[in-house]
């Protein structure tokens, strides 16, 4: 099942509207790389571990 993170759902200041769709491990992998560049997180064991409880299933868009 691929996964779905949104920035649109957790508003900064950024006002970042990116959406990253992937296989879970892609998706962390990006989600951190993102936050870290964008949003000034810090890239910790910990960090990803709460990444992973936002992420959702994707929603097919085509049957």
């Amino acid at each position: 099942m691929r996964k779905v993170i949104d920035c649109r759902d957790y508003p900064s200041e950024a006002k970042c509207t990116l959406t990253i769709t992937g296989e879970e491990e892609e998706v962390v992998r990006a989600a951190t790389e993102h936050s870290v560049s964008v949003h000034g997180e810090v890239d910790t064991p910990e960090f990803r571990a709460a990444l992973r409880t936002m992420l959702k299933d994707e929603v097919p868009q085509h049957a």
